[in-house]
Parts: C-alpha cells; structure tokens; sequence
C-alpha cells in the first residue's frame, strides 16, 4: 500500500511519538492540535461514538480486517452525517482481532466465570461482562499485566495478540478462543482539523487516497496478523490454548447469553439521528462479503 510520504511526495512526513497519557485523552490531544493525528479506542470516550459500537456486539465477525472495513462502509452509508466525529478529521476506523479470553483459571462452563475479576476496556463487552457475572475492572489494555502479575484481575478480554506484545503468556494459563471471539473494539485513526485544512489542496487528496477504506483495510490486516503470532507465543510458553469449536457447548451457551446485545446497541443510538437497524444489516452485509 502506499504510505502518506509516497503519495504526498515526501511533502507530509509520519513521525511517530509515545504519547505517555490516558489513551483516551488522544481524541482532545488531536482536537487541540497537540498532535496532527492519532488512534485510540472509541469506548475510552462514553457516549461520543456510540455508532461505531456496532461493530463491538458479541459474536458479530470473526477477522480484523473484514470487520475494519465493514464498519468503514457503515460509516460512510450511515454514521458520517451523525456528527460524532465533529472536531477532527477521520482518517479511518479499525477492530482488533475477536477478543478472547486470557486468564489465570480455566473455564469449561459459563459459570466458572462467576465472580472472577475480568479488566475490560469498555463498550458493548460491559453487556456481556454484566451477563457473565464477572467483577468487571475498567482500564486501559496496557495495564493488564500488571493487573494480573499483581492479582487485581484474574483475566482480561484482548485479542491474542497480546499473548506476545502485551507479554500475558507469562501470567496466563489459559487462553480460550471462541470462533468469533467475546467482544471486539472500535478504534479511530484521526487528524487535527486545522492541520488537514492548511495542507494543500493536492497533499489532502493525496492523504485521502491512502486513507479511508484503504487504510481500515490495512489496520485491521495488521492486526489479523499480530493474532497468528499471539497464538505460537502462548503455546511456546506452555499456556493451555483452548481452540473452540461452533457445536461446542460453551460456545452455544454463549451465543444464547449473549442473544438481544444487537438491540441493546439500537436502543444506546436512539439519540443519533441514524437508521441503527439498517446500519446494522448493512454491517452484517458487509462481514459476510468480506470474509467469502
């Protein structure tokens, strides 16, 4: 794919920074002009893109990729006109892979879930944390290891990628993989309004040539495969990788549990002027011609 630099002609340089705060101060961070442009999780911020949480509802895809560009193509039939995104520029919208179960006990029913402690990241996995009667603890996902090396959880909700980066297969005894994972997360990659406006005509259509689907396509892509390595990590280390299967018990007892999370994101959006049930149609459209 070709990168800002390419299709800018080197006129708009990527230079990536550590930022040091709360993931969810990027979203005012970018607003403000702190920074030109960033990602972060949509859920860090309650309330402001509750349309994008369509694509968070249990059991709804079962890659990175084809949910990253059916929720882009959702955006743009349904959400663009909503105005959550007024204040910046959206660049792109991306999920993790499925989110899976990392934890220090194993699980053969849905109640050994009862009263574990669980760090969530927030969205439409509170629903289900709630059902499940798990302790929820809310933070960011880089805390999770230290959450659980220090026993204030005794699970998170991640992809499997962080098997490796987030190094959990040290902590973990088991990961369990549910075919579509138990949640997904709806990030944001954004740029400063001003920023984007003071660019030349030519440098912004340049940008937005490798933005948009293009670039929702390849951070879901990425992340797809960060889960591959995730998997080989907690098994070299000795973690118990429990792959499920659609006919498995567990699994069906969770798509019942589960059942109705679609309307209760409906009724969250009843605010926004939008046609949620079609937008989710739409989305279930689009995963179902992704992932042919």
């Amino acid at each position: 794919m070709t990168t800002t630099e390419e299709a800018t002609e080197g006129r708009v340089d990527v230079v990536i920074e550590n930022f040091t705060g709360h993931p969810k101060s990027i979203f005012d961070a970018v607003e403000d002009g702190v920074y030109d442009a960033g990602f972060s999780v949509n859920a860090y911020i309650p309330g402001r893109f509750s349309l994008t949480g369509v694509a968070e509802i249990p059991g709804e895809i079962s890659g990175a990729e084809s949910g990253s560009v059916a929720l882009w193509k959702t955006y743009e039939e349904y959400f663009a006109d909503a105005g959550e995104y007024d204040g910046l520029k959206l660049l792109g919208l991306f999920v993790h892979g499925p989110g899976q179960l990392h934890a220090k006990f194993s699980v053969n029913d849905l109640s050994d879930f009862e009263g574990k402690k669980v760090r969530l990241g927030g969205g439409m996995v509170n629903v289900l944390a709630e059902r499940l009667h798990v302790t929820p603890v809310g933070a960011p996902a880089p805390k999770s290891y230290e959450m659980m090396q220090q026993g204030v959880v005794d699970a998170t909700f991640l992809p499997v990628q962080e098997q490796k980066f987030f190094r959990l297969s040290e902590l973990s005894s088991d990961l369990v993989l549910f075919p579509k994972g138990l949640y997904t997360t709806a990030m944001s990659i954004i740029m400063n309004e001003d920023f984007f406006a003071d660019l030349s005509e030519e440098d912004q259509a340049a940008i937005m040539s490798v933005s948009g689907e293009k670039l929702s396509r390849l951070a879901g892509a990425a992340w797809g495969a960060a889960d591959d390595a995730g998997i080989l990590e907690a098994k070299e280390k000795g973690v118990n990788v429990v792959f499920l299967s659609p006919g498995d018990k567990l699994v069906q007892d969770m798509n019942k549990l589960t059942a109705g999370i679609d309307d209760i994101w409906m009724e969250s959006v009843a605010d926004r002027d939008v046609d949620a049930k079609a937008a989710l149609a739409a989305f279930r459209k689009h995963v179902a011609e992704e992932t042919k």
